[in-house]
């Protein structure tokens, strides 16, 4: 039977309404999850201006409310979180162990050719009974969410505060895979993390788990900086505006480093003209790590990669959902991943507008929706 549930709507426009949408039945291998927490980051405002109405959300726990006839390993009742980078397993790159970059189902690989569930329809507005889409397949700022079998890992054993389970399914997996799943960054190493946001902060959490010695944390505002610090950073950089390409922060790294650099460097503030910037941080042989996702044309001065250094552009952490996820609900549990510690706030849906103005001014780690 159809239900109702109460969601927040991107316009298209650079706007968003709270409205109702009415989710259909799950088809015979998909789930209906009862929404309990969905974290924000800025894809979430970006999805504002995608020119089209779209349910928000791709980050989110909660509960399992009703399963397609085909679904075997999940019931009603079962604690969930959702990911986004939802794998066909059949495809060249799932099969070639690449879940995360799926060429059927990734709607960042596949695009506007990957699946798109339908059958979700925005009720009382004026695109009334025609579907709508959900943001990265998932569409978490809502009470419910309709969403494939492949999407959803169970959490097992003692149950995890929604609120916490809500961010592992991007900016904490995103950190922590690119230095465990892509660097494989090695215990009694260095690392240096450019931006110390949610991404940047799970990113030090990942490297400290691996066993790096030397975290360098750089950020220009130094509230971040003591957020770093608080989630592994053993060393930190307060940057300068004025400094836009960051080498006289990298000329600090390297006095941190036997004046070599160090032996990993990532960049988490998505700002394109520091997209070169670990190379400049980083030893000879040393590895370069983009995280945040630039996606536009830069400069970069070739020089930067004497010698033999490496740069690597990683998705989503490189993420194996049924496999990290376990993992990373274990290192919660064991006290080694922090992430109570991380949610700086948390707002209802009818508040999203204040949620969204505290990330963007920076005044949150992260915030979190959650849903009573």
């Amino acid at each position: 039977m159809p239900i109702e549930s109460k969601s927040a709507i991107a316009t298209g426009n650079g706007n968003f309404k709270i409205d109702y949408i009415v989710l259909a039945d799950p088809l015979e291998d998909e789930v209906l999850v009862k929404m309990r927490a969905a974290g924000l980051c800025h894809t979430d405002y970006d999805s504002l201006s995608w020119g089209k109405p779209i349910v928000m959300g791709h980050e989110g726990a909660g509960i399992v409310h009703k399963v397609g006839s085909k679904v075997r390993d999940l019931q009603k009742g079962d604690q969930v979180v959702l990911n986004w980078a939802t794998p066909c397993l059949k495809c060249f790159q799932c099969q070639n162990g690449n879940q995360h970059l799926c060429e059927n189902n990734s709607p960042v690989v596949a695009g506007e050719n990957g699946y798109t569930p339908g059958h979700a329809h925005l009720n009382g507005s004026l695109w009334q009974n025609k579907p709508i889409e959900r943001s990265f397949n998932l569409g978490t700022l809502s009470e419910y969410a309709l969403v494939k079998e492949s999407a959803v890992v169970k959490v097992t054993g003692r149950p995890i505060p929604f609120a916490a389970a809500s961010i592992l399914s991007c900016g904490v997996m995103t950190g922590y895979g690119s230095v465990v799943n892509a660097a494989k960054v090695k215990s009694k190493s260095s690392v240096v993390v450019i931006g110390c946001g949610g991404v940047g902060l799970n990113v030090i959490q990942g490297a400290k788990i691996a066993g790096a010695t030397k975290i360098i944390a750089i950020d220009i505002k130094k509230e971040k900086l003591s957020w770093a610090t608080q989630f592994g950073a053993t060393h930190t950089i307060l940057a300068k505006k004025e400094d836009k390409e960051l080498l006289k922060a990298a000329d600090k790294v390297k006095l941190l480093c036997d004046g070599r650099g160090a032996d990993y460097a990532f960049e988490c503030t998505a700002i394109p003209a520091l997209g070169a910037a670990p190379l400049a941080m980083v030893r000879n042989a040393g590895t370069a790590v983009q995280v945040s996702g630039i996606e536009e044309e830069i400069t970069i001065d070739m020089r930067l990669f004497e010698w033999d250094k490496i740069y690597i552009n990683p998705l989503y952490g490189k993420c194996n959902p049924q496999v990290d996820f376990p993992k990373l609900f274990e290192l919660y549990k064991k006290g080694a991943l922090q992430l109570d510690e991380m949610i700086t706030q948390k707002y209802s849906l009818d508040n999203l507008q204040q949620a969204f103005d505290d990330m963007l001014e920076g005044k949150n780690a992260k915030g979190v929706v959650t849903f009573e």
